[in-house]
């Protein structure tokens, strides 16, 4: 609090996590910090001292509350400094976590930046697939699902459901787990390459990273029905999958989708069929382009987009998804993996994950070699670069694959599951002959 000086630099991340570290691990330890920031702020003249002590108790107050032997003593003490600005609000968080589950790590470098310059407001920048961003005001004890709920009221978007917040950073892309606390997620995850490893003093390092809002479960989504997600999040996480080539699709498919992913985007500028030839990367599957001359997909191209005349550029995305969607693998996540468990099957194969269930395919012809239900899937786990999975109702098998993305696996599969037994859960009160 600044009563004593430090002997080696220290940041204000390495400080908060020292007070509060071990109290969110040890609810004994908790009352203790309250104890020690009031007698810290009694009787005492150190303006500088004061002030970081009302920093410390706004973040306290917002992490777990006081036991119920130190409520009223707390409440009296914030109560009766009503010319302290942040009494009151600390008082109203207090209050608020009474009815609320602890937080589990220490405080986020943002949150910590943010009570320094006396701001109880804390906004978070959040991304999304049509390389926009917006900024969204998040407090201390939001949590995943409720900022999925505010980002999805802020676009106009017809439901949040099925969307979900992901953490980036150099290394990995992880899905965010909607129950937990939105600053103990990003603490986790910016600390996870640091764990087990001394931070030098002074040097509190922070992995850099973006916050992405996208669609995760690809369900009642017909394409034209709500074009805000459309154009923000549908076609710019599909286009991406085609173009890699993941699809099955025919010659006349990818001529129509040409047209209509160059018109995405150049509009009615005609000046630019010229740069068709060098666009085929932006314009045709991967595994697709040889098939033809770049002077033929030229041609092709153009005969396509003279077609689609009079439609506008949001118009050709809309038309781009409602094409695909006709496709059973509209909306998947694609996977490539290593598998030596099933001999009939190529040594690499594609796993599709899909509101449809899992679905094996070979990437070389795009065909289907076999699908497995939900309702077939007994258990699946991932550990490292393995994921499994026990398929069979009487007669089990065990599928078995190495990826870099097992875990994007299990939590994909995870939250499809999860999605159909709370519909199951839902339906079943009002139908009660299926319960």
């Amino acid at each position: 609090m600044g009563d004593y000086p430090i002997k080696h630099s220290r940041s204000p991340v390495e400080l908060t996590d020292q007070i509060f570290g071990p109290a969110t691990q040890h609810e004994a330890l908790q009352d203790e910090i309250y104890c020690q920031i009031m007698r810290q702020m009694t009787s005492n003249n150190n303006r500088l001292s004061m002030e970081r002590g009302w920093q410390l108790m706004w973040l306290c107050s917002g992490f777990f509350p006081p036991s119920q032997n130190l409520m009223r003593h707390t409440q009296r003490f914030l109560e009766s400094r009503p010319r302290e600005p942040l009494a009151s609000v600390c008082l109203q968080r207090m209050l608020s976590m009474c009815s609320k589950k602890p937080r589990k790590l220490p405080p986020h470098l943002v949150e910590v930046d943010a009570i320094q310059q006396n701001s109880t407001m804390i906004f978070h920048k959040v991304h999304f697939p049509n390389d926009t961003s917006d900024i969204f005001e998040v407090a201390s004890t939001t949590t995943i699902k409720e900022l999925c709920y505010s980002i999805a009221s802020h676009l106009k978007l017809n439901s949040a459901d099925g969307y979900g917040l992901y953490l980036k950073t150099p290394n990995k892309v992880m899905s965010l787990d909607e129950e937990r606390y939105f600053f103990d997620s990003l603490r986790q995850t910016s600390d996870s390459p640091k764990k087990g490893k001394r931070v030098r003093e002074g040097n509190h390092a922070n992995v850099p990273y973006l916050v992405i809002f996208k669609r995760k479960l690809w369900f009642n989504v017909t394409p034209g029905k709500d074009q805000v997600a459309d154009l923000t999040f549908h076609f710019p996480q599909e286009m991406p999958k085609y173009l890699r080539g993941n699809h099955n699709c025919t010659k006349e498919d990818m001529i129509t989708l040409g047209g209509l992913l160059f018109r995405s985007k150049v509009d009615s500028d005609r000046s630019q069929f010229v740069m068709i030839p060098r666009m085929l990367s932006e314009l045709v599957p991967a595994d697709k382009i040889k098939i033809m001359s770049p002077e033929d997909w030229k041609k092709l191209i153009i005969s396509s987009y003279n077609k689609q005349s009079g439609i506008t550029l949001q118009e050709a995305k809309i038309a781009f998804l409602r094409t695909i969607s006709s496709w059973p693998t509209f909306g998947c996540a694609f996977f490539e993996v290593k598998q030596s468990c099933e001999p009939s099957y190529p040594s690499t194969v594609m796993i599709a994950i899909s509101k449809q269930g899992v679905s094996l395919i070979n990437p070389t012809n795009k065909e289907l070699l076999v699908m497995h239900k939900f309702s077939r899937i007994f258990e699946f786990s991932s550990k490292g670069n393995f994921f499994q999975m026990t398929v069979g109702t009487l007669m089990k098998s065990n599928f078995v694959c190495e990826t870099t993305q097992a875990y994007a696996m299990e939590d994909l599969l995870r939250s499809y599951i999860s999605m159909y037994e709370r519909q199951r859960d839902a339906f079943r009160p009002r139908n009660h002959m299926f319960s």
